[in-house]
């Protein structure tokens, strides 16, 4: 069962935290504690050569797994026994047209981030240094600003880490792509097979498309006090919420034992659970008697090398076939509760919602401003921006921005580089400025030397921009017919949703009216 979904949450704001700024610094000396490199094990893991088995029936696969029960776990630890592995997605359908000339983790976030700077920040700040991100489409611009951002600031002189990319590729033993979560890790797991040699115990799948800031560590404490094969994160949820999201009910230790997809009616009653075993508050359970799976992991790599090699070896979903595989093939599946704010950004709407809901302090549930866990990006070393005589409310500028005289900003996202023109109108508005500054000399390659940015007595009203877009002078990208799906790439924007998306390096001509 497809158990990340939509959570009907929202806020933040958004400040940029750049590696080579005071932010990146500390993250460095966090980083830079010294790990003991642990000792090859002998014979902890047997490695079985991947074939296809016949299992006519689940319940005799195996009675019960038993492991000892671990030490409590320090920091250090967790930096040396821990791989993060970020689930990159799909050709990222949910969020076109903003994924068609990038993968999904790589589209821009809050003026100065993208996608993947949450789940890489949240394991730098937890003290998880080795990350590979799992891609097979436009991985290009994903590649250039992990290792542009990350991979000179992980690991010390004694500890290694690293942020890599693993993209989709043909192998002899492996001629296919990709064919989902599952089968993304099974295709790499000759490589996890190297971290667990050198000492990695667990496997911290995420998302590439959530926004959350979570503090990993208690996840895997938790998971590893419980001596589970597999922690489920899980969000407790209001009845209202909770017929959009994959269930799962669990017994009084927390383990799950029954999961549901999206139910209705009397078999949604059926799915309440007493949260407070997790740990949530009497009140807030009271409130919220349903968990939610939030699509993030952590899994024993003997456990999960074992179900994906050998016990489910076409199981090619986490949440579909390998958790609910795990649980009926005798595993103990844990949850763990997080209470934060989580949203899953993967469609134009709730990407466009998130964003605009940094602005308004007053209603934020998220905030880069977090000194103790800050998100981190690529340093771009840009100028401040500059307002000129121009009117800005409850909006985030991101860096080296020029808004020029007269305009009027309100409620909005405007991204780095951006070009603001005169007396221009922007009204609750993603812009995503671009990717570079543009030179006369190339600007005249342009029909009409349109330059990037929104020209001149523009205006634009409940829509997003993409990068390097050249919007003319006196055009109007206000949707004024109301449209709610609509395609028309020729003429470079596509309506979703309601929202208007200004394709990447779009030309909108001087006059147009969307």
């Amino acid at each position: 069962m497809a158990f990340a979904q939509k959570q009907a949450c929202s806020g933040m704001r958004a400040s940029s935290s750049v590696p080579g700024s005071m932010a990146q610094r500390s993250a460095a000396r966090a980083l830079g504690r010294a790990a003991p490199r642990a000792a090859r094990p002998t014979s902890k893991v047997a490695v079985p050569r991947a074939q296809a088995v016949s299992v006519p029936d689940a319940k005799q696969i195996i009675t019960s797994i038993e492991y000892d029960a671990p030490a409590p776990v320090s920091n250090d630890e967790i930096n040396r026994t821990v791989l993060g592995i970020i689930l990159g997605g799909g050709a990222g359908s949910r969020l076109y047209p903003l994924t068609k000339k990038r993968a999904k983790p790589a589209v821009p976030l809050g003026a100065n981030y993208r996608l993947i700077d949450i789940p890489v920040s949240n394991c730098i700040n937890s003290s998880i240094t080795k990350i590979y991100t799992l891609t097979q489409f436009n991985s290009a611009s994903l590649n250039r600003h992990l290792s542009q951002a990350y991979n000179s600031t992980v690991g010390g002189y004694n500890t290694r880490g690293f942020v890599e990319v693993l993209a989709a590729s043909q192998s002899p033993v492996s001629k296919s792509w990709f064919q989902g979560t599952a089968d993304a890790v099974r295709q790499y797991m000759w490589l996890f097979d190297e971290a667990v040699r050198d000492g990695v115990e667990d496997f911290l799948i995420l998302s590439g498309d959530h926004l959350y800031r979570m503090d990993y560590r208690d996840f895997v404490k938790k998971h590893k006090e419980s001596n589970a094969d597999i922690t489920i994160a899980a969000l407790p949820c209001v009845e209202k919420q909770a017929s959009s999201f994959g269930l799962m009910k669990i017994d009084n230790q927390g383990q799950v034992i029954e999961f549901a997809e999206k139910p209705k009616g009397d078999a949604l009653k059926a799915m309440q659970v007493d949260t407070t075993v997790l740990g949530v508050d009497p009140t807030v359970a009271k409130m919220k008697p349903y968990i939610a799976s939030m699509g993030i992991y952590v899994m024993k790599a003997e456990a999960l090398k074992d179900l994906l090699m050998t016990r489910l070896p076409d199981a090619n979903d986490f949440g579909n076939e390998v958790i609910p595989g795990a649980r009926e093939a005798g595993m103990k599946v844990q949850t763990f509760a997080f209470q934060g704010y989580w949203e899953d950004i993967g469609t134009i709407e709730s990407f466009y919602n998130s964003n605009l809901a940094l602005c308004d302090p007053k209603t934020a549930q998220f905030s880069f401003y977090d000194k103790k866990a800050p998100i981190y990006t690529m340093s771009r070393f840009l100028p401040p921006s500059k307002v000129l005589d121009a009117s800005v409310s409850n909006s985030i500028i991101g860096d080296g921005c020029v808004i020029k005289s007269g305009s009027k900003v309100s409620g909005s996202v405007i991204g780095i580089r951006s070009l603001i023109g005169h007396d221009c109108k922007i009204e609750k508005a993603l812009i995503m400025g671009s990717d570079y500054y543009e030179t006369v000399e190339e600007c005249e390659f342009v029909p009409g030397c349109l330059p990037m940015g929104v020209g001149d007595n523009s205006i634009v009203r409940g829509a997003i921009i993409d990068k390097n877009a050249r919007i003319g002078e006196n055009c109007q990208i206000i949707n004024k017919d109301g449209v709610k799906e609509a395609n028309h790439e020729e003429a470079g924007y596509v309506i979703k949703d309601g929202i208007i998306v200004i394709i990447k390096d779009a030309v909108i001509p001087s006059g147009t009216i969307i």
